[in-house]
């Protein structure tokens, strides 16, 4: 659900950056009131954990479409809604700055897209209230799938409202919206179905991260995390690194949408204005766009081919193994920074 560039008005784009970037500065002030020691790797860890998982796309049987989890409930309920909030930025950024994944303009769309819903209404107004007190494996099922279903439509319904406010004609909102909305349901339910293992995983062998998260406290300085490290460390190389060859060649929901009520993939990019200054310094930055070497990347496939799968290329895994690097760095110096300012008061 990466939304590109073409898809918003400069007015549109800059206004979702500063709704974005405010809540950014709000998910900062609230997590340096109980960041700790064991807080900041675990962010650091799920955020490269999520951005591998980000590369997987699945096929939805019987559309030609595919879709990949955002990640924000698995986040959330691990980590908290104001420490998730800013790994999942942390995520989209690295993706659209490195990987070409979603434009820059649009990034405060996607942050707030996919990171909004899910960490400020998805959990506390959905997840909470089923889960109960997180002991019972099926209530965290119910509540996972519920959540993660409904924060996808809010954020494919966002989708549309900002392509309807930035005056994309091409794609009439009754339209759009009739297949934005089924086609995420469908990807909303198999999200779900994995954030619940994922949650029940981390219950079985360490239940006081779900507690420590839903109450918004620190960890017991007693407890010990590592097992949980190790394990989302692994699970990121092995995804990022190997199961990246196996993702779906069809197009992701978005995609499909846009082709399905345009008859084309891809809408007309601006020429003039701040998308395309945009557009050029992302060219300059993403050193392994769509997630492989350049040349690679630069190779389309020619009529009706079709991508072989597995796509089994060396540069996927580079940046699959890197990508979940920079992340992991990236988020670790956010989090020993607010942890600096708070040390500092």
């Amino acid at each position: 659900m990466h939304m590109a560039d073409a898809l918003l008005s400069p007015a549109v784009g800059v206004t979702m950056w500063a709704g974005s970037v405010a809540t950014i500065g709000y998910s900062s002030r609230k997590l340096k009131d109980n960041i700790d020691n064991k807080t900041i790797p675990l962010m650091g860890v799920m955020g490269a954990f999520i951005f591998a998982a980000m590369m997987i796309n699945f096929t939805i049987p019987g559309t030609g479409s595919s879709g990949h989890i955002a990640g924000g409930i698995i986040l959330t309920v691990i980590l908290g809604p104001y420490a998730a909030f800013l790994a999942l930025a942390s995520v989209l950024m690295v993706q659209a700055l490195f990987f070409a994944d979603g434009g820059v303009l649009a990034l405060g769309c996607n942050i707030w897209n996919m990171g909004f819903y899910p960490c400020f209404i998805g959990f506390p107004l959905i997840y909470k209230p089923i889960a109960g007190d997180g002991t019972i494996a099926r209530r965290i099922s119910i509540a996972a799938i519920a959540s993660a279903v409904i924060s996808l439509q809010l954020g494919a319904f966002s989708v549309v409202l900002e392509t309807l406010l930035s005056g994309k004609s091409e794609l009439p909102f009754g339209t759009f919206v009739l297949l934005m909305q089924p086609i995420h349901l469908a990807i909303g339910i198999v999200e779900g179905i994995i954030t619940a293992g994922i949650i029940n995983y981390v219950k079985k062998v360490r239940p006081e991260i779900l507690e420590a998260s839903s109450f918004s406290r620190p960890l017991n300085a007693g407890i010990s995390i590592k097992n949980v490290l190790i394990a989302f460390v692994i699970l990121a190389v092995i995804t990022g690194g190997a199961l990246s060859w196996f993702a779906s060649t069809h197009p992701d929901g978005l995609e499909w949408s846009i082709e399905k009520v345009t008859g084309k993939g891809k809408l007309v990019e601006a020429t003039q204005g701040i998308a395309p200054v945009l557009k050029e310094i992302q060219k300059k930055t993403a050193f392994l766009p769509d997630y492989n070497f350049k040349s690679a990347a630069r190779e389309e496939p020619k009529g009706n081919e079709v991508p072989a799968w597995p796509g089994i290329q060396t540069g996927t895994s580079v940046a699959g193994i890197v990508g979940g690097a920079i992340v992991l760095i990236s988020i670790l110096l956010i989090g020993f920074g607010i942890r600096f300012f708070k040390n500092k008061e």
